[in-house]
């Protein structure tokens, strides 16, 4: 693995779970050195009433929360257009995807919805899709 580590809502998820996979894949990030990132609109996803806030705050302690700036918006828009996508259907999918297109270097993405991952980047060789 080079580059980063980002977790979509189903990757932060699993981290706050302590998934073991997912477990796997961040302390191989921090063995390499490697930044592990996610975006803020993957927090809108993630946090409900039954999360366990204290496994959340380390978890998010451990990460880069980076905002959704109108860049990134733009970005996110851009994805989705590229992709004939639109709605709320893939908006933070397309959110997660432009924070790690702005990471430079090669970004592994934890998600459950590689294809969808992959529709967004199709022309992003750098952004890598696993499935958790």
């Amino acid at each position: 693995m080079s580059g980063a580590l980002f977790l979509d809502s189903e990757g932060l998820a699993k981290a706050v779970q302590r998934d073991i996979d997912v477990q796997e894949w961040l302390t191989a990030a921090q063995a390499a050195d490697l930044p592990v990132l996610t975006s803020a609109a993957v927090l809108v996803e993630v946090i409900h009433p039954r999360i366990n806030d204290a496994a959340l705050r380390w978890t998010l302690s451990r990460l880069r929360v980076e905002p959704v700036t109108q860049t990134i918006a733009q970005s996110a828009s851009a994805l989705l257009r590229a992709a004939g996508l639109h709605g709320h259907k893939y908006a933070i999918d397309a959110m997660a995807c432009a924070t790690a297109l702005a990471h430079p270097g090669r970004v592994t993405i934890l998600t459950s919805d590689v294809e969808d991952i992959e529709l967004l980047t199709a022309d992003n060789a750098r952004i890598i899709a696993e499935k958790v």
